[in-house]
């Protein structure tokens, strides 16, 4: 519906309860709206109702939100920043082939100031693609290989004691923008939650000291889906904390199977891309908090709540197969995620299918599904996929 059309409802409904121009003056004044817009919105009470009923007890009807442009980053500014997302994805190129639905959700994840969990068969570019992200981004990284003998010091950091120097605090790997969590499900519950808490709070405790991470920080855990023995499934309020779940799979085609084979980091070293910094820590947080700005109709919020409400009902023919749906922070996450793909895609404002492209990202480790679906093959991402077929936009 257009705004003028909702304007024109709202009046209609206020005139029909009786209310005065004065009265409607005020209602008008107190949600933002200026003196020549309610002017302008006024002469349009001759076009929908001219003879007021008596005043009804229901209470005052609430006039349209008025959306605040100075909060809206403009389209000069969306224009720049999408050009940058585009250099970016162009030195990644350099050294990851294919995958670009991949580092387009790892892009995204990042403008969120979220993190991700990528789960795929080894030796498909995981790692390089957070390494060549960090490199692109003007950032530094850490690679920390999660085994059974893992502890949480060997993450955080300790403090130790020399006569030299006394008491010092050595800090861990953690302290780095990007870091590569590899096969997180190898270190026991206590070492994966050490993680997980320096994700969600963006700082660590060693000893009795409190250190600030730096920012932005950002964190690619994968699971090793291969072996069942010798690991320890992450438990799935912590799997919850990840913004994204991604599956990588294998090269596409053949074309880019042999360009792999000649462009590859077993053939020459990672510098000798020439990786250039297309970004830095500052950019990328401003680029967050302009990504925290776009706008989201609230009919686009309606469609998410929905689309999360489903995976809470069940009433459609494969909600059988769903244990738990998605919590209120599946709809916050698809919510930020969806202003943070409408920037990457140039523009100021989400739509439904931002919320689409997003939404398997989001809730295939948030919806989960019982043992039935498991015995039938059914997977998470075909529940999502019919939802989105039943919800209309």
């Amino acid at each position: 519906m257009e705004r003028g059309d909702e304007l024109r409802n709202w009046l209609k409904e206020s005139l029909a309860r009786g209310y005065s121009q004065q009265e409607l003056i005020d209602l008008l004044s107190e949600n933002g709206y200026t003196a020549d817009e309610i002017k302008e919105i006024l002469n349009l009470r001759y076009s929908v109702i001219k003879k007021p009923q008596d005043k009804s007890p229901v209470p005052k009807p609430t006039p349209p939100k008025k959306i605040d442009l100075k909060k809206v980053p403009s389209a000069s500014e969306i224009k720049e920043l999408s050009e940058l997302v585009l250099r970016i994805k162009k030195e990644m190129a350099k050294t990851v082939i294919g995958q670009t639905d991949v580092i387009d959700a790892f892009i995204c994840a990042l403008l969120c100031n979220g993190h991700v969990l990528l789960e795929g068969v080894p030796g498909i570019a995981k790692t390089l693609i957070v390494k060549t992200l960090a490199k692109a981004s003007g950032c530094s990284s850490k690679r920390i290989q999660f085994t059974v003998d893992l502890l949480p010091s060997d993450i955080l950091g300790i403090t130790t004691y020399t006569p030299q120097k006394g008491f010092e605090t050595l800090k861990g790997p953690i302290f780095a923008n990007f870091i590569v969590a590899d096969e997180i499900n190898r270190s026991p519950p206590k070492t994966q939650s050490a993680l997980i808490e320096a994700m969600q709070e963006k700082q660590v405790t060693i000893a009795k000291e409190t250190y600030k991470l730096p920012l932005p920080f950002f964190v690619m855990a994968n699971n090793n889906p291969l072996e069942t023995s010798g690991v320890y499934d992450l438990p799935e309020a912590q799997v919850d904390r990840f913004l994204f779940k991604l599956l990588i799979g294998y090269p596409k085609s053949n074309i880019e199977e042999k360009q792999i084979m000649e462009t590859n980091v077993t053939l020459k070293k990672f510098e000798d891309y020439d990786i250039k910094a297309v970004l830095s820590p500052e950019k990328i947080l401003h680029m967050q908090q302009l990504a925290k700005d776009i706008y989201v109709d609230d009919k686009v919020k309606e469609y998410i709540y929905r689309i999360v409400e489903k995976t809470r009902l069940k009433n459609f023919p494969r909600g059988k197969y769903i244990d738990w749906g998605g919590s209120p922070r599946a709809s916050i996450a698809l919510f930020i995620a969806s202003k943070s793909w409408a920037l990457m895609k140039g523009r100021n404002y989400v739509t439904p299918k931002d919320v689409k492209d997003i939404a398997h990202f989001v809730l295939r480790h948030r919806v989960i599904l019982n043992y039935k679906a498991r015995a039938e093959k059914i997977n998470s991402d075909d529940i999502i996929d019919d939802i989105l077929s039943i919800i209309e936009v």
